[in-house]
């Protein structure tokens, strides 16, 4: 079905994508409002889309963290796609997530479409208009988008009665693949029309909102199960060959698929979780054809920079030395805990060589993305923000950057027993500047008996610019007097949580738990599904 051995050999128009997903605008965190972190994170894109010159953007789903956005939310929206249409991108394709409403998202199409922002929010009956064909505003062809949105069950099976679970995972599974199947036929078709008619080779991006198989997820991360039961996981290869690349939505840890380097979740802008905040989140850049190296000097655009910025060729990470100051204590305080799996830079043997051009044409991609940091209102434009060469394909023409994103609201989670607890905290003010704040997150996991255990912690952060957001007790005296639930609110249980306390307290018999929790996940699968924007 690929026609990458035909083509493979023909020139490819320079042309760069911006893989996002996973905004969740409107998202609370223990009730407190985002919007400050959305607004600036908008402003950063924006502001790293002119700065890259990205032609295409590409917004792989969870737009908006609920089917019914709130105003706020909607407006911070459509004040990003207005300006991003007179920015140098000359298209934006945004797909539905499974928080999205898909015919919220589809309302306003027909009219974005004249500011080239192409939304696909419900699966199409005919996969042909899920298959965009982007260009120049002359019509000369970039490439081809296979915008698949999220798959809901009744868009890629027919249900029956007494299907046994086996069943479902197998006819979602294959109701997935047939979809992509579909459309990787028709987009192969346009391509090699294009190709005949335009004499080079067309890339192929598809998109998706799916959960990936032995993919990583955190703690806390919000992420929901797709289908009940947490069925339809997909593998890497079930995705065609035709595809160049493959950008994908849902998961919140950035990472590739399957060890497949050109599959791969750019996952969320912000922290949605605490179980998220030592994560260093991202974009992904995706480059086509011959990258020019040349680099402009964002506070002088008249300005060349002419240092010579040295590197390895056996690296995969290039690290960037510019004059920063304030390096040591917030480079430190971005690290992450998930470089190494996510980035793949401890099984570089298995990934594809990365030469020396690959390295040179990143170049300018690298230090555009520390300047766009530095010159962002940020209080985290004094760390280094490291871009990375992910990975080179020579094959294919491509190349796969990710670029930092600065962390607008700093989080932290703090466990251990009093003293442990206060240590850290003193450490966490200590490394804040004058115009940070950091929010925390408290777990005590001391022996001691405490009372009054939230007026003590508060004690520790009066003052400061420490805000504690949420205070967990996990004292083992409660699990021994047989009264963890005391003090629980609703706020610390999610809804699959609440409905197993329900069965304990009602002594349901251990042979029909099973029976009423499959029901009970059909039910809250369904409410989380449903469409209520349509009629």
């Amino acid at each position: 079905m690929s026609s990458l051995a035909g083509t493979k050999s023909m020139p490819i128009k320079p042309l760069t994508i911006l893989h996002t997903s996973d905004w969740h605008l409107g998202r609370r965190l223990y009730g407190r409002m985002r919007y400050e972190e959305f607004e600036e994170f908008l402003s950063w894109l924006e502001e790293t889309i002119s700065a890259q010159k990205v032609d295409v953007l590409i917004v792989a789903g969870d737009i908006f963290d609920t089917m019914t956005p709130s105003n706020r939310a909607q407006a911070l929206y459509f004040e990003f796609l207005g300006r991003v249409s007179k920015s140098c991108c000359q298209h934006v394709v945004i797909v539905a997530g499974n928080h999205d409403s898909p015919t919220f998202l589809d309302a306003p199409s027909q009219v974005l479409k004249f500011l080239n922002v192409h939304v696909i929010g419900t699966a199409c009956d005919d996969l042909t208009d899920e298959v965009l064909v982007l260009g120049d505003a002359d019509g000369t062809p970039h490439c081809i988008i296979a915008a698949v949105p999220y798959l809901r069950d009744r868009d890629v099976r027919s249900s029956s009665a007494g299907e046994s679970a086996k069943t479902k995972d197998a006819n979602v599974i294959a109701g997935i693949c047939a979809h992509y199947d579909g459309v990787a036929e028709i987009a192969t078709a346009k391509q090699a029309e294009l190709a005949k008619s335009h004499k080079r080779h067309i890339p192929i991006i598809a998109t998706g909102h799916l959960f990936a198989l032995d993919s990583k997820t955190t703690e806390d991360d919000g992420v929901r199960d797709l289908y009940v039961g947490n069925l339809g996981q997909i593998s890497a290869s079930m995705f065609d060959d035709c595809f160049d690349y493959v950008a994908l939505g849902h998961l919140h840890v950035p990472q590739r698929v399957g060890g497949r380097e050109s599959i791969r979740y750019s996952g969320s802008p912000i922290a949605m979780g605490f179980g998220e905040a030592r994560q260093q989140k991202q974009v992904l850049l995706v480059k086509f054809g011959e990258a020019s190296k040349q680099v402009t000097d964002e506070t002088s655009p008249s300005k060349a920079i002419d240092e010579v910025i040295s590197f390895q060729a056996t690296e995969t990470v290039v690290p960037i030395e510019k004059s920063v100051e304030k390096l040591s204590k917030k480079a430190a305080a971005q690290s992450t805990e998930f470089m190494d799996d996510l980035f793949g830079f401890g099984d570089s043997t298995d990934s594809e060589a990365i030469t020396p051009k690959a390295f040179d044409d990143s170049i300018s991609s690298q230090v555009n993305a520390i300047q766009s940091n530095h010159s962002t209102n940020s209080s985290t434009n004094n760390a280094i923000l490291v871009s990375n060469l992910l990975h080179y394909d020579e094959s294919r023409q491509m190349q796969v950057i990710s670029l930092p994103i600065p962390k607008f609201q700093k989080l932290a989670q703090v466990s251990g027993d009093l003293d442990a607890i206060q240590q850290t905290i003193d450490k966490t003010i200590q490394s804040l500047d004058a115009t940070e704040s950091v929010w925390l997150e408290v777990i005590y996991t001391g022996n001691e008996v405490v009372s009054e255990l939230r007026d003590h912690i508060q004690s520790m952060v009066d003052g400061s610019s420490c805000e504690v957001l949420k205070i967990k007790n996990a004292h083992t005296y409660n699990k021994v007097l047989n009264q963890q639930q005391i003090s629980e609110t609703l706020q610390d249980l999610n809804e699959q949580e609440v409905f197993e306390r329900c069965l304990v307290a009602h002594s349901v018999p251990d042979e029909q738990k099973s029976i009423l929790r499959d029901a009970y996940e059909q039910i809250v699968y369904n409410l989380r599904h449903e469409d209520t924007q349509a009629e």
